[in-house]
């Protein structure tokens, strides 16, 4: 049998599509082992709850298996910032927040909570960097990337 134009046209457009079916599934494939690990955001204001959050975020690390398979971020703003203040701060404040930090997670302090409290990195424990725009809005930032809040 001739092979005309057409046949082999159709042979090679049924080829690619195998071969991009092919191609598909070997990528979906692969994003399928490459376990991706989540992103959580915890929101930090009221100062009653600086420990239970802390504990919160602990327990997550723990319970998701280890830091390297979770990622936390803790945003504090508002009254729940002046704990963090190396003058208010206790031994277990402190060994908590650096408990944290070993374990790889991040922590974050409102600028603008900063600025009315006339507070700098230097009057907080060791382990936090600042949010200039605010508090609030880097939570919104990471929610828009893909973070889950946590607002215990």
């Amino acid at each position: 049998m001739p092979t005309t134009r057409r046949s082999l046209a159709g042979r090679i457009l049924a080829a690619l599509a195998a071969g991009a079916s092919t191609w598909r599934a070997s990528s979906e494939d692969a994003r399928a082992e490459a376990p991706k690990v989540p992103h959580v955001v915890y929101h930090l204001s009221d100062i009653a709850k600086v420990h239970f959050v802390l504990g919160n975020m602990q327990n997550h690390v723990a319970g998701m298996g280890g830091p390297d398979k979770v990622s936390l971020t803790l945003v504090v703003h508002g009254p729940a910032l002046e704990y963090f203040r190396k003058t208010q701060a206790d031994g277990t404040l402190t060994a908590r927040v650096e408990a944290l930090g070993t374990a790889g997670s991040t922590l974050v302090a409102c600028g603008n909570t900063m600025k009315g409290g006339g507070m700098t990195l230097a009057d907080l424990v060791p382990g936090f960097v600042v949010a200039e725009e605010g508090g609030v809005v880097r939570i919104a930032q990471l929610q828009a990337q893909g973070y889950a809040y946590v607002r215990p």
